[in-house]
């Protein structure tokens, strides 16, 4: 885990590119309990105005979160995490699925121990999480 005098403003975090298939959508509503046709039957999300299967909202948010516990090492040291919702990612039935490419810099760092970092959240070359950050306690 870095600590807060190894950070400064403007440093970026390793990126992470994710893979998402279908299969751990399916996966993620057996966790979640969330079965929402959208996330399995191409069909319903069609008629519902979806270009295909999309990921479950918090699976996205869950996966680009990695970005931050990665970094720090401790999924402790997250103090505050939040995102909005601004586009679904896709996730097609073809055997690669979908990546999300999660990349983050330091936004703030504290004199609390705390760090800011803002994240961004990429899938098919669009943004798909709005405002996206978080907020971390290292050590000193």
């Amino acid at each position: 885990m870095p600590s807060v005098s190894e950070v400064a403003e403007g440093d970026r975090l390793p990126e992470l590119s994710i893979p998402v298939t279908r299969a751990d959508l399916v996966r993620y509503a057996g966790a979640s309990g969330d079965f929402n046709p959208i996330h399995w039957n191409e069909r319903f999300a069609s008629e519902v105005g979806l270009p295909d299967v999309i990921a479950h909202g918090m699976l996205t948010m869950a996966l680009a979160g990695r970005l931050v516990t990665e970094w720090t090492g401790d999924p402790g040291a997250v103090l505050h995490y939040g995102a909005r919702f601004t586009r679904p990612v896709v996730v097609p039935d073809d055997g690669v699925g979908a990546l999300i490419e999660v990349s983050g810099k330091v936004a703030a760092t504290n004199e609390d121990g705390t760090v800011k970092v803002s994240i961004t959240t990429r899938s098919a070359g669009q943004g798909v999480l709005g405002g996206a950050s978080a907020t971390v306690r290292l050590p000193q």
